[in-house]
């Protein structure tokens, strides 16, 4: 097993990175050993990684970002860095290494106060690692401030620090930043390629596997969560109903209200476990007393962390609508494969009856709309749009057709 196992259908992407690694790890020990550096290399100092969602464009960076900290012995007997087992691989891989720094958005942006430790950080040498690695994992969320700030770190990075963005495309980052990285673009897995991980990583069923893996459309993350958790999979379920809900403007208003509420309801599940934890682990660093009690100047810290953790419940919540929304789209063009005749696979074969009822009773042109309103509500939220604002004007689309 290696730090590459993991990249499901991505094997040219793989090997791409496992020849850089390899070069970075000869540039380290020729410095260390005061000898001369290879004169070409496949390693270079600033990394964008792009794909559709679920591909895995931030699990290829962070399986990077392993493989260059990778202190395993075999390096020296001519072998791969990127063991998958060793101190540095294993702390990098779980986000605990010391000279691996990971950024990702609290909110619905990466503001430049959230960066500026960060990109401080990128101009000192690695602390005990073989590399000193930034990782942001949502390089589209980069506002004004904050992406000049990597601009600038991007442009004259210290010797032994390596940026890693990753983002859907490459139009999502500034062509200032995209033109200073090497780009590595990641594609959707097939089916069969997410079903097998999840066999063979998770131990799942067969077939538990390969519905799940056909549900998401190849979405790693999505795919597992789903064959294994029962939450998520009643979630889908209550709004793959939705299409059958839109008769009638009551209907329309209840359906969008459900689902927002639904939303707010797993963002406020996934914040408490997460908040809780940071809450507490940051009142143990401040040296709180027994019973909770804080240390004088401390207040404007907690109140830091809980604007923090406000943005990202935000941010959770637009996430869950837009997992629901994607689900919603996937129906729809499943409608459609079968208003067509299409012989594609159909994403929702467990939901084949109402499929088959919207299909009788609608037409491609307006299958097509529906599809359209999804998509305008997904721009409304991305706006800033009241969710239950947009997500009734979509319900009402849907009913018109």
């Amino acid at each position: 097993m290696t730090v590459w196992d993991d990249l499901v259908g991505q094997e040219k992407v793989s090997e791409q990175l496992d020849a850089a690694a390899r070069d970075a790890d000869a540039l380290v020990t020729a410095a260390a050993a005061d000898a001369p550096l290879p004169e070409a290399s496949r390693m270079t100092h600033a990394w964008l990684f792009t794909g559709p969602p679920g591909a895995g464009h931030t699990q290829a960076a962070r399986a990077f970002a392993a493989a260059l900290q990778c202190v395993s012995p075999d390096r020296a007997l001519g072998g791969a860095p990127g063991c998958g087992f060793c101190d540095g691989c294993h702390t990098a891989l779980v986000g605990t290494h010391a000279d691996v720094t990971t950024v990702a958005a609290v909110g619905t942006q990466i503001l430049a106060d959230d960066m500026r430790d960060t990109v401080r950080k990128s101009f000192t040498s690695p602390a005990n690692g073989r590399w000193q690695v930034i990782l942001v994992e949502d390089a589209e969320r980069l506002n004004e401030k904050s992406a000049n700030a990597v601009l600038k770190a991007v442009e004259e990075p210290a010797p032994r620090t390596v940026w890693l963005l990753c983002a859907p495309s490459l139009e999502d980052v500034l062509p200032t930043i995209r033109s200073r990285c090497r780009h590595l673009n990641l594609r959707t897995p097939s089916v069969e390629a997410v079903a097998d991980m999840l066999v063979r990583r998770d131990g799942l069923e067969p077939d538990i596997a390969f519905a799940a893996a056909r549900a998401t459309q190849g979405h790693v993350d999505r795919a597992r969560r789903l064959a294994t958790d029962e939450r998520a999979r009643a979630r889908r379920a209550a709004v793959l109903k939705l299409p059958l809900r839109v008769d009638d403007i009551g209907g329309c208003l209840r359906a969008a209200q459900e689902l927002v509420d639904a939303a707010t309801e797993d963002s406020k599940q996934l914040a408490e476990e997460v908040d809780a934890k940071e809450t507490q682990e940051l009142k143990t660093a401040l040296g709180a007393a027994e019973g909770g009690r804080m240390p004088r100047g401390t207040a404007g810290v907690m109140k830091e962390l809980e604007d923090r953790q406000k943005r990202r419940r935000t941010r959770t919540q637009r996430d869950s609508l837009d997992q629901a929304l994607t689900d919603l789209t996937g129906f729809y063009r499943d409608v459609l494969a079968l208003q067509l005749g299409s012989r594609v696979a159909l994403a929702n074969a467990d939901s084949e009856d109402a499929l088959e009822r919207l299909a009788r009773g609608g037409t491609p042109e307006s299958t097509l709309r529906r599809i359209e309103a999804i998509a305008a509500c997904r721009e409304a939220l991305d706006r800033n749009v009241a969710p239950l604002l947009a997500v009734e004007a979509m319900t009402m689309a849907l009913r018109a057709g």
